[in-house]
């Protein structure tokens, strides 16, 4: 992941006290975000292949799908080493972005897989 700090624009450090406020490099925060709807998009698929495979229906298809996306984003928060406003403008970005999308993909790959599957 690209932080604030990856700018080579300026050499200097400012070191006028706690009224020092840090800014974030506009590329670097557009491809962290790219990067969490990868992971997300990512994780649903896989999510959704296995809990077709594993017959999952109904609600428990969907607490697996919470599951997965808690996990990834204790993972994303443990790549940024717990230091999230380095790499982004707020602890939501990593939490809910691409939380839709990837449940789209997961119902998608769970069905699919369930139906190949248990169906076919």
């Amino acid at each position: 992941m690209a932080g604030h700090n990856d700018s080579s624009a300026s050499g200097k450090k400012s070191s006028e006290g706690p009224n020092d406020v840090s800014t974030l490099n506009a590329e670097s925060l557009q491809s962290n975000v790219k990067i969490i709807y990868y992971c997300r998009t990512f994780m649903s698929i896989i999510g959704g292949v296995i809990a077709g495979i594993l017959g999952f229906t109904g609600l428990s298809g969907f607490i697996l799908y919470f599951f997965i996306m808690a996990i990834t984003s204790v993972g994303l928060i443990a790549k940024a080493g717990l230091q999230v406003h380095s790499y982004f403008d707020s602890w939501n970005q990593i939490v809910i972005d691409g939380f839709l999308g990837g449940l789209l993909s997961f119902v998608l790959f769970w069905t699919f897989s369930y139906d190949i599957v248990h169906i076919f």
